[in-house]
């Protein structure tokens, strides 16, 4: 038993006969032959709490566990019988020990407190038991819902109750707040209190009817380069050398002062810092960063509308969403939050933002970034802009024969041969400016076609009408989410690629339903994942470099439109992980993915495509980041670096560095291998340490070339079934795995 101390008690010896556990069976934390440990268990779980030294989960919801799991937890239970009625189960995933926690007001208490708990060490057999039903200040429970599953019946009460709280800051610094004292302590700082599964403003002795006087102004901030939608605007190509450009409720006036000096006529108006200045249409106008700043719920669908009635083109609809930044010292107001500056912050959940925006102003709202959208007024150009945002890369053909009369006109062709490879298709009358001139010398754009075809491959060309006819696909498969729209509502250019492309629309909308439909197959998905010529493949993901995103295959870029198309895609990610168990799309940054050869995790922004909930994490505070590896896999072989990517994952694999993934996921698990395999990193080349043990290098380096043979053998294999000998080949291939393995 464990020793006892002043607060706990034991419960009464018992004289238990039970099974001994192979301790065998038991996997340790790290395993050393390679096999799954409890923490791989615990982290390969869909449902449950997962911190750094243990898993929690509750008891209902242990049947959706791994078996082995399972299996280990109901050892558990048969050395402490008196489990029964637990509400958690703890694994320690660096210990063979389970504890179970009682917590008898769970569904009642947004924060219930610990009763007692039992733990089992399954290596000794020994029960420990605590009891905290007397203690003033007990353990208690915050974000419920991560214990249980989504078909909980009080998930989405539990879960509500966890945004509301995030969006406070009250979850921001968890240290103090572990107990039942700190989390009051927490609450009455931030003059909130909880009845029941709802957070209220506390009310204050003499202003509890007052309502607080909000400086709207102090939300302005001063940039020092674009605000982020006018930025997007601007990458987007929607201005044009004649575009007047519009800032409502302009602040400082940053965006209208750089607008202007691109050479755009540029005004701005705002209640506090440009009062006088008369609010005029623009063909682009830009609300950043105001709706979220307006306490007043009438008044803020006020301000959306007369910026849309300003708008002639498109309006830039921007706000805070998801609080990645929770601030200190702000209070619950209305739908919001007053922050120590005395103002006040709505934060949306990016669907709840568009959802906004669509019913005030009656319309479809194309998500760009996190908390940015774009509003078109003509409904034409709004699927243009889709459109195009589906459209994948294709490279011009290459000339591979000598034809005088091509070589004679190259450069007038050059446009033709351009349009042809950006919309797969021959120009409509007045769509090419060199048509006349094309026409006189040749007598029809076709025919100038014909020639650049005999100096070209036919092949290619049909290649690229083909990937257009596919962007076309994924393009009209999504817009069905919302309201597909009638071949005449579409931009003349997006007709004329249907027409010249497709027999007819509706044969067009048929094949884009029938490849929708093929997204509810679950085996379809995993299998053109694990078939994708282009990407990392892991045992549960996919993950692609956002430049490759356009390359794979159309059926998982209809996947992750479906994400980006409603939601939007992190503005900075660039790499995109498919998820294979379950229907999510992760965006993830690395900032120094081109200057380091092991990039560490910046931001990611996980999408649910079952219920659109969004998830984001900030990484930049970790001391222990986790890294990427053989990041040539992500990118397609015309990326500019990847030659040197190639090269040292090559020398990586011989040099045993990647063995073990798992143990080197994070900067320190990387920095131990290296250390252990005397190895430095410099650039994207491996050199040995200089100081290292004679004896252990010289291992080290007899294991390398042992690699290298043993790949060049399994690279003639290869080369040997080619040349004829399949069966030979099926079998040497096995072995070699079996080795490997």
């Amino acid at each position: 038993m464990v020793k006892p101390d002043n607060s706990w008690k034991i419960v009464e010896e018992t004289s238990l006969i039970v099974e001994p556990i192979e301790l065998s069976a038991i996997p340790t934390a790290i395993a050393s032959d390679g096999s799954l440990s409890i923490a791989d268990y615990c982290q390969n779980s869909k449902f449950g709490k997962l911190l750094p030294d243990a898993f929690y989960i509750h008891v209902l919801a242990l049947h959706i566990l791994d078996p082995w799991l399972q299996e280990y937890e109901s050892r558990a239970r048969s050395v402490a019988p008196q489990v029964q009625g637990a509400t958690l189960v703890k694994f320690s995933t660096n210990k063979a020990k389970i504890s179970y926690l009682f917590y008898p007001d769970f569904d009642t208490d947004p924060h219930p407190a610990l009763r007692a708990s039992i733990q089992v060490d399954l290596e000794t057999r020994e029960v420990g038991y605590r009891d905290y039903s007397d203690s003033a200040n007990p353990p208690i429970l915050h974000r419920k819902e991560t214990f249980v599953t989504p078909d909980y019946p009080f998930y989405e009460q539990f879960a509500a109750l966890t945004r509301t709280q995030e969006a406070l800051g009250l979850l921001h610094n968890t240290r103090g707040i572990g107990t039942r004292e700190g989390w009051e302590k927490r609450l009455q700082a931030y003059g909130v209190e909880i009845q029941g599964h709802n957070l209220i403003q506390r009310q204050i002795a003499n202003t509890a009817n007052l309502t607080p006087k909000i400086e709207r102004h102090k939300a302005a901030i001063i940039r020092s380069d674009l605000s982020r939608p006018v930025r997007l605007a601007l990458e987007s190509g929607l201005f044009s050398p004649e575009t007047n450009f519009f800032d409502y409720g302009c602040g400082h006036g940053g965006d209208v002062t750089r607008i202007a000096e691109q050479g755009y006529i540029s005004n701005g108006w705002d209640p506090y810092y440009s009062p006088n200045t008369p609010r005029t249409p623009g063909e682009i106008v830009n609300i950043g960063f105001v709706i979220n700043v307006i306490e007043d719920q009438s008044e803020r669908r006020e301000a959306l509308i007369q910026a849309w009635e300003l708008t002639q083109k498109v309006l830039l609809v921007s706000a805070q969403v998801l609080i990645a930044d929770s601030r200190r010292g702000v209070i619950a107001f209305g739908d919001g939050v007053i922050t120590n500056r005395n103002t006040f912050q709505k934060y949306y959940e990016q669907e709840e933002l568009k959802i906004y925006i669509d019913q005030v102003l009656g319309v479809d709202a194309i998500p760009v970034a996190l908390g940015v959208y774009f509003v078109f007024r003509d409904e034409a150009e709004a699927q243009l802009f889709r459109s195009s945002r589906f459209r994948s890369r294709a490279s011009t053909p290459r000339i591979r024969a000598c034809v005088k009369r091509f070589e004679e006109h190259q450069e007038l062709l050059a446009p033709l041969m351009a349009f042809m490879t950006e919309r797969g298709r021959l120009p409509s009358k007045g769509e090419l400016s060199q048509e006349a001139e094309i026409c006189t010398e040749f007598g029809s754009l076709r025919r100038a076609f014909s020639v650049i075809i005999q100096a070209t491959d036919s092949e290619e060309w049909e290649a690229i009408a083909e990937k257009r006819r596919q962007d076309l696909m994924v393009y009209l498969a999504l817009c069905n989410f919302s309201r597909r729209p009638r071949l005449g509502q579409l931009a003349p250019a997006v007709q004329d690629d249907i027409i010249g492309l497709y027999s007819t629309y509706k044969q067009a909308c048929i094949d884009a339903d029938q490849m929708l439909r093929s997204l509810g197959n679950t085996e379809l998905i995993i299998k053109r994942c694990q078939e994708s010529k282009i990407g990392k493949k892991l045992p549960n993901s996919l993950w692609v470099h956002i430049s490759a995103l356009q390359s794979v295959d159309p059926l998982l870029r209809l996947y992750e439109g479906c994400a980006s198309r409603t939601i939007g895609r992190l503005e900075e990610a660039n790499v995109i992980k498919f998820h294979i168990k379950n229907p999510k799309i992760s965006y993830l940054f690395y900032p120094d993915f081109d200057i380091d050869p092991h990039p560490a995790l910046s931001k990611e922004m996980t999408i649910d495509l079952r219920d659109l909930h969004v998830t984001y994490q900030d990484y930049d505070l970790e001391d222990d980041p986790l890294i990427l590896h053989q990041i040539d896999a992500l990118v397609t072989p015309d990326y500019p670096q990847y030659e040197k990517f190639v090269k040292l994952t090559r020398q990586e694999e011989d040099w045993g560095l990647l063995d073990n993934w798992r143990s080197i996921r994070r900067l320190s698990g990387w920095k131990q291998c290296l250390k252990e395999n005397c190895t430095i990193v410099n650039g994207y080349r491996l050199s040995w340490c200089k100081d290292a043990d004679p004896y252990k290098l010289k291992l080290l380096k007899n294991a390398v070339n042992t690699r290298k043979k043993r790949k060049n053998v399994s690279h003639a294999e290869k080369d040997t079934c080619l040349g004829g000998f399949p069966d030979l080949c099926k079998v040497s291939v096995a072995q070699s795995h079996r080795e490997e393995e």
